[in-house]
């Protein structure tokens, strides 16, 4: 396992000399798996980094003092510096009025960025594996998706890495099996009380077994061919985004030609509306389907000066045959 790790840390230059990586350990199969890995690599390989380990204790579950525990001496056992902290996430999310899963991953990915900040490091390290990146899909579609959504997990992102997203689950145990590792078990990992758990426990499994036994490899086959084919269309409709550009007032406004916008085809349009907002304001903003089709209907009815409010950091104003895409922040 650990030269299917290697390939994909290569393939995706995850991973560059003196690169400082945060590892996010939960004590589980995946993340035991990763810190092994990953220090065998950084002593066999090439390639010279340093990486530290964080852990988040929730405080929901009554093995998570012992989970942390265990965590704290595999990296003393390894001499790699650990960080812990232990959030109450149930007190947090019923203050916040939002959901227990959701809550938990905000905590712990602002947890990671803290140790990042105070390490000095430059990466962070997920422990996806191929059976989660499924999942996601899967998730995703019954949300309801367009393209984007079927890519699912993405190998690299920005500064966050996944070295193992290529391993399937069964690969992953079977290694610390091998090795002994005695990792922790999650038991709420087999409670179906959330979606990706029903997902997990339920709906492939019966997948599996009543379609198709390789639906892990299909689905993450199409994945892969989804993430290529959007490649293609991000790198043609940012050409085209610059064709119809007129100007790019830094943060504050973007103009465009209203006729060539609408000479193109909506698939197209959608992406450039939202090339445009995530230019003034780093992301899409929340910009749904729903609005991106009113803001091509405002594009198409053209009649003297008009404009959309989709949210309430964007306005949208069509005026002398042009669209001005404006920050109201």
């Amino acid at each position: 396992m650990k030269n299917k790790v290697l390939k994909t840390i290569k393939t995706n230059n995850l991973i560059e000399n003196g690169d400082k990586i945060v590892l996010a350990v939960s004590g589980g199969p995946d993340s035991i798996a990763m810190l092994y890995i990953l220090n065998e690599i950084k002593k066999e390989e090439k390639i010279k980094f340093d990486i530290v380990v964080a852990h988040v204790n929730h405080m929901i579950r009554k093995e998570a003092a012992s989970d942390e525990e265990f965590v704290k001496n595999v990296c003393e056992n390894m001499k790699v510096e650990f960080f812990s902290k232990s959030i109450d996430v149930k007190k947090i999310a019923n203050t916040n009025k939002a959901g227990l899963e959701e809550t938990g991953r905000k905590v712990r990915y602002n947890f990671f960025e803290e140790v990042l900040k105070n390490t000095k490091s430059n990466k962070i390290a997920i422990a996806h594996n191929k059976n989660d990146k499924v999942e996601t899909v899967i998730m995703n579609i019954l949300r309801g998706t367009g393209i984007q959504g079927l890519r699912g997990i993405e190998v690299k992102n920005k500064k966050y890495i996944r070295p193992l997203i290529e391993c399937e689950r069964k690969e992953i145990e079977r290694y610390c099996e091998e090795n002994k590792l005695q990792p922790r078990i999650d038991k709420t990992n087999f409670e179906n009380d959330y979606t990706r758990n029903k997902i997990r426990n339920i709906v492939i499994p019966y997948v599996q077994k009543e379609f198709n036994p390789n639906i892990i490899e299909t689905i993450n086959r199409l994945s892969d061919l989804i993430k290529q084919e959007d490649n293609y269309l991000k790198k043609e409709t940012i050409k085209i985004y610059n064709e119809i550009l007129i100007k790019e007032n830094g943060n504050k406004e973007i103009i465009l030609d209203l006729k060539k916008f609408n000479n193109q085809e909506n698939a197209v349009k959608s992406r450039i509306i939202v090339i445009a907002i995530s230019k003034l304001f780093g992301s899409p903003k929340n910009i749904e389907k729903i609005h991106i089709e009113d803001i091509i209907k405002l594009c198409k009815n053209n009649i003297g000066n008009k404009y959309l409010t989709p949210n309430k950091y964007t306005k949208i104003l069509i005026k002398n045959h042009k669209i001005y895409v404006i920050n109201q922040k």
